[in-house]
């Protein structure tokens, strides 16, 4: 049995840190993550008590090279997909920026997108 949505993006946010995974939901394994808890991004970012936007945009950076070198930066199912409204519910209405701001950076470094909502918020900011 083939599952159409193979890889989907997760985000786990904190007050201090954003962490996102690729998962391939057909093995059950991720395939690729990112985290502003990695030595190598925590000290390029200024976050202070708090990770912002600009730092949740550092780690869809990095989760998009890492999905290059997998070569999965396409997805087999069609693309990475994102179920944004479930994001939002889960993370809370403060955290929409930053979940924004992952999705648009892996937009921006050529990863395959797929939004998994019936109506695109009209609220969504623009990066």
């Amino acid at each position: 049995m083939t599952v159409l949505k193979r890889y989907v993006l997760r985000l786990f946010i904190s007050l201090k840190y954003v962490t996102a995974n690729v998962v391939d939901r057909n093995n059950g394994r991720i395939v690729a993550t990112a985290s502003s808890v990695e030595h190598s991004i925590k000290n390029t970012l200024e976050c202070g008590r708090s990770c912002n936007a600009k730092a949740a945009t550092v780690v869809g950076e990095v989760l998009a090279m890492r999905l290059k070198v997998e070569g999965i930066e396409q997805g087999q199912g069609g693309g990475i997909h994102v179920d944004m409204e479930k994001e939002v519910e889960k993370k809370g209405f403060k955290n929409r920026t930053k979940i924004w701001a992952i999705v648009n950076a892996l937009k921006n470094n050529g990863v395959k997108i797929i939004l998994d909502e019936d109506n695109v918020n009209t609220s969504r900011p623009d990066f």
